[in-house]
Order: structure tokens, then sequence, then C-alpha cells
């Protein structure tokens, strides 16, 4: 048991590994929530800590199971982000094996042990379909949003909240718990309410994961009270902006690196060419494109500096969705340079000198994201492929 502190409520709370726990016994769907994966992002924790005690009243009009689970007990109990290394960038099929034979693990590592070992354990003894939400905040100032890798079943059940929505962050960090539960082919998103300390972000978050229980089906909305109100208040909170974005460059911190963001800069604040943004061992860094800026870093630990975003058209979506049914990338092989990398069709190897025509845009069209680049060749990874379909293809946003 830790106690941790808001400064947004002046409140202590008293927590454990798991929040809540509310099995039914009536068949439904698994709803799994995680907070304060990094330790001084507290407004989920609460927000969970909360719907939790609500729900104890309500279990009656609920089915399946909802599952709270804090992340980094240790860095929540002293208000950090984390103690020794991201928790939020070692789910790594590689990390994960070798944590798990680490016979003197970190903090980091022991946290995750805990946490695979629930999440282990909620997959084998649970119902499906599963779903699972990473609660999070920022440190600078900005729209409540969700972020997704970009598989179609969180395309299609991110779309159902009015918040904007941004996906391809996979293909610039490495190691992000739902990146991880993406890959085994379970419905995983993010959820950002807002900035740290501010009490939207614990209402945002309340308000979202009250969402997440209808349009995961585990209570009516005619049997949720203030079901609108929750609605209203984060389509009020994102101001109407229901886009999907995509990211299309990191500004990534350098060990030793002395950088700054500089003042008033908010998520998704368009911005134009050239803008300042930030001084980088005295110098100042400019923005390289007219566009929007994204999580834009205002805490000492981390390492991603800032963001770059843009509005996807509505149509590459839809060409998108129709591509990726119909299994187009089958096709890819035939073209020159491009072959597959393991007997899983899970990786695609693309040759630069042949195939540098066809990098990028299409490719994010099928699926695909780039990951791993040397001078010779790509390769690319596609969630598409290790989704389970039939778990989702009863669900009404299916």
């Amino acid at each position: 048991m830790i106690e941790i502190y808001s400064k947004a409520l002046q409140e202590k709370i008293t927590i454990d590994r798991l929040i809540g726990r509310i099995e039914t016994g009536r068949i439904g769907p698994t709803l799994v929530f995680f907070a304060g994966i990094h330790g001084n992002e507290v407004a989920g924790v609460f927000a969970l800590k909360k719907v939790f005690e609500d729900l104890e009243n309500q279990k009656e009009k609920l089915r399946g199971t909802v599952i709270g689970i804090s992340g980094n007990l240790k860095a929540l109990a002293v208000n950090t982000r984390y103690l020794k290394e991201d928790l939020n960038r070692l789910w790594t099929k590689s990390n994960i094996k070798r944590i798990v034979k680490n016979d003197k693990p970190g903090p980091e590592e022991e946290e995750l042990v805990a946490i695979l070992q629930l999440v282990e354990e909620i997959l084998e003894k649970g119902n499906g379909p599963f779903y699972f939400i990473d609660l999070h905040t920022t440190s600078s100032k900005t729209l409540p949003f969700i972020t997704i890798n970009d598989a179609l079943i969180n395309r299609k059940f991110s779309e159902l909240f009015p918040v904007p929505i941004v996906l391809g962050i996979e293909e610039f960090l490495d190691g992000p718990l739902l990146s991880f539960i993406n890959q085994a082919g379970y419905v995983a998103i993010g959820f950002e309410s807002g900035q740290h300390d501010e009490k939207e972000a614990i209402s945002n978050n309340i308000a979202f994961v009250y969402l997440c229980l209808v349009y995961a089906r585990l209570i009516k909305k005619k049997s949720l009270d203030h079901y609108q109100e929750y609605y209203n208040e984060l389509e009020q909170a994102s101001k109407k902006v229901k886009e999907i974005f995509e990211i299309t460059y990191l500004y990534q911190i350098m060990k030793g690196e002395e950088f700054k963001m500089l003042p008033g800069f908010e998520s998704f604040q368009v911005i134009k060419k050239e803008t300042p943004l930030a001084i980088s061992n005295g110098e100042v860094v400019k923005s390289k494109y007219a566009s929007r800026l994204f999580m834009p870093l205002y805490q000492s630990q981390g390492s991603d500096g800032f963001f770059i975003i843009r509005g996807i058209p509505k149509f590459a979506l839809k060409l998108s969705s129709l591509l990726r049914k119909t299994k187009a990338d089958n096709f890819l092989t035939l073209l020159p340079g491009i072959q597959w990398d393991n007997r899983e069709k899970e990786i695609l190897r693309v040759n630069l000198k042949i195939a540098r025509f066809f990098t990028g845009p299409l490719f994010h069209l099928l699926g695909y994201r780039i990951r791993v680049v040397d001078e010779n060749y790509l390769r690319l990874y596609n969630r598409e492929h290790a989704v389970k379909t039939e778990m989702y293809r009863g669900e009404k946003w299916y």
C-alpha cells in the first residue's frame, strides 16, 4: 500500500496495485484500466478510485469484469515520472525476456514483472472481448485526446469518443505498454486527459472511464446516470476537435543535451515554419514544419522534446480501411525490393535502394509503421496481422 497526493484536489488517498476489481458474474467483456504508469501522473489513479467507489453501488447495472491497475507504485509514492528508467518504454519482447530472467531487477523492472503477471492472469482467466485503456496526463496544457497504435480495431473503438485521436506514435517510441498489448491482438488505447495537476484532468478521466463502460457494453447507456453530461464534458474540453491526426516528427533529446521548451506552448497549437520552440545547448530550436505542435515537454524527466502532428484527410482514412480489409498488402511482395522478413508475415523488409519510391504514406495506408532503419533496409511492422478479429466482430462499434 502507498499514499499518493493530488495537488489539484489537495487530497491524499491510499492505493495498492489493484485500484479496483468488479466481477459481476454476468457474462460480458473484460475492461482493464491502467493509471500511474508514470509516477507524476496521479489524475488517472484518483479518477479510477472514485469510479470504483461509485460502481460498488451500481453492480446490478453492470456485466462482465472491470479492473483498475496502478502502474509505477514506487514512482507514484514519491511523485516522480520514474526512478531509474521509464516504465512506459520497457515493453518490448526482448526487454521483457531479459527482465523476467533478471535476478536483480531495477525498480521499474520489478513494476513491469508485477503488471505483466496481472495482465497474463486476466487474459488466461477472463472473458473476452478484452479492452485495455491507459490513462495519462501531459506536462503541457492540452485538449483531452486519445493516442493509439494504428490498427483498425483501435481506430474504430476510439472514434466513438468526442475527442481528437493521434495515431502512429509506435513509429517513434519503443516499448509503450499499449504497443505490447496491441501486438498481442487486443484493443489498447491511451487517453491523455489534460495537464498533470489540473482538476479537469481528473474529471475528464472520470467521464472517459464511464464512456468506456458504455461503449465496451459493460453497462447500457440508458442505465448510466449522467451519460450525456460525460459526453458533453469531453466534447467541450476538446473544443469539438474530432480529427484524426498522425505524428510526423519527434524532437528526440540526446543524452547530455540541455533542452528547455520555450514557455507558453500547448498540444494541438497551430505553428508556422521557423517558429522558435525550444533552446538546445544554448541554440534556438525552430520548427521545420507549418503544422500542429504536440506534447511539448515541460518537465525535467523524459527524452521526447516535442512532436509535430498533421490531420489525416477522411478519404485517406477510408482508403486505408478498405485496403486493410481486402488485405492488399499481400501484393506488396510482388514489388521490387520488398519481401517478408519472417514466416509469420508480421514484418516487411524493404530494400531502400530499390523500393525508395514506395515507402512512407503507402505503407501507412496499409497499416505498416517503420520501426528499424539502417543504411540498406527498412523493417515495417503491421498491427493488423495480429488482431484477434473474431473476438471483436460482434461488437456494435466494429
